[in-house]
């Protein structure tokens, strides 16, 4: 199984509800009419210097996280929604034991 873990950092001023719908849209993504169960969210802001979201999915295998990777819909989210609200974006993909 292959975690992937996206963690951003939103530009200053930019409103939580824009940071919210931009998430919201990547929870609700599906793949192949199924849902991928990402897991989403806002910094609480419990430290100072961290991050402004998150997210994670788990895939079966690299193909599943290749499909999703390539995916017209994901692509479009990642442009449209996140591309213009954020500063910085790492990824990281690992094997699960």
């Amino acid at each position: 199984m292959i975690r992937n873990v996206v963690v951003g950092v939103v530009k200053d001023g930019v409103p939580s509800e824009q940071v919210e719908v931009a998430l919201q849209a990547l929870r609700d993504l599906t793949l192949d009419g199924e849902p991928l169960g990402i897991v989403a969210g806002r910094d609480l802001g419990l430290r100072e210097g961290n991050a402004s979201y998150s997210l994670t999915v788990d895939f079966a295998d690299e193909d599943a996280y290749r499909r999703y990777d390539l995916d017209e819909e994901h692509n479009r989210i990642r442009r449209e929604l996140f591309a213009p609200i954020s500063s910085e974006i790492r990824r990281i993909q690992f094997r699960l034991p």
